[in-house]
């Protein structure tokens, strides 16, 4: 399934995805996620690999753990929130340098963001 970049350690690509999940509601607050060998398998990593990133995603507030029944996604619509304004930011972010590498000022950029339609050609 994956394919991971040489450039960034694996267990942190597999935090953005498991985050793009979150944002986008692919994973729904309260809800229970798969168990770290099935998203091992799914992820085709080692199960240490994604534990790390499990935890690390705990320690962020974003996934919880209850003893028998497993780890959920956080129930803290503030914090998911907050995850989706700064998602946001960071792919504007790097959209504006992308443009600006093209040769746009930050006036076309504007113009383009203003008359640009999801969806329509550009």
């Amino acid at each position: 399934m994956p394919e991971y970049s040489a450039y960034a350690p694996i267990y942190l690509q597999i935090m953005q995805d498991i985050k793009q999940a979150i944002v986008s509601g692919g994973w729904l607050p309260g809800g229970r996620i798969p168990s770290v060998r099935e998203l091992a398998l799914q992820y085709q990593v080692n199960p240490n690999t994604m534990q790390r990133a499990l935890a690390e995603l705990e320690r962020e507030g974003l996934l919880y753990a209850e003893r028998t029944a497993g780890r959920f996604v956080t129930k803290d619509g503030d914090r998911i929130a907050a995850l989706r304004r700064e998602t946001a930011g960071r792919l504007l972010q790097e959209t504006f340098q992308q443009l600006a590498s093209m040769g746009y000022t930050k006036e076309e950029i504007r113009r383009l963001m203003t008359e640009w339609e999801p969806g329509g050609e550009e």
